[in-house]
């Protein structure tokens, strides 16, 4: 998605070779007109899956998983990285580590929301090592739902976690893939056209 590729090289602060901030339109501040686009992109790649739920991580994939919901029409449901006094024990659960947190979360679904009558696309904002992916595709597979696939706003393609799934044949849909950054560019992965 070139929109995506021009914000980032725009908007985003490279951290460190591994880390990259996109709060001014995603993890902080959300640029509503942008995530419409987001959702719409999504929905193009997806279409063609019969789609009942999306689901999401708290709460940086919140917003791109809303507006994706919105062109599918189904539900959206995102897991709780901590588990709150309003959920109860039927939970479907899994433990994922946060490199850039460097803590291990988590993460859990109530058990009302999520069931093997659905198929499940997955959103999440930043796809680097894939724990949190990962853990979200446990809880998918644990609960019987198929899997439509998964959407990444960004992949971090110089890591591991967007191979691995790929070869684990997951099928990821990502709308910019970052191959390198530096604190003066960022390079995106060549790949076909939106």
């Amino acid at each position: 998605m070139k929109a995506l590729e021009e914000k980032i090289r725009e908007e985003a602060v490279v951290l460190s070779p591994s880390v990259i901030k996109v709060d001014s339109f995603l993890n902080h501040s959300v640029d509503p007109s942008f995530m419409k686009d987001i959702g719409e992109a999504f929905y193009t790649k997806f279409k063609n899956e019969p789609v009942t739920k999306i689901i999401t991580l708290e709460s940086s994939g919140i917003a791109p998983a809303v507006m994706t919901g919105l062109f599918f029409d189904v539900p959206v449901v995102f897991l709780r990285k901590q588990k709150s006094l309003t959920l109860n024990d039927q939970l479907f659960t899994a433990d994922v580590y946060s490199y850039t947190k460097e803590t291990t979360n988590s993460i859990s679904i109530s058990k009302e929301y999520l069931s093997e009558n659905d198929h499940v696309l997955i959103i999440d904002d930043l796809l680097a090592n894939g724990q949190a992916l990962k853990g979200m595709i446990d809880i998918v597979r644990e609960s019987g739902a198929g899997l439509a696939g998964c959407g990444i706003v960004i992949e971090k393609g110089f890591q591991n976690g967007g191979s691995d799934l790929r070869k684990s044949n997951i099928r990821i849909e990502s709308l910019a893939i970052i191959s390198e950054m530096t604190e003066e560019t960022i390079t995106f992965s060549e790949r076909e056209e939106d």
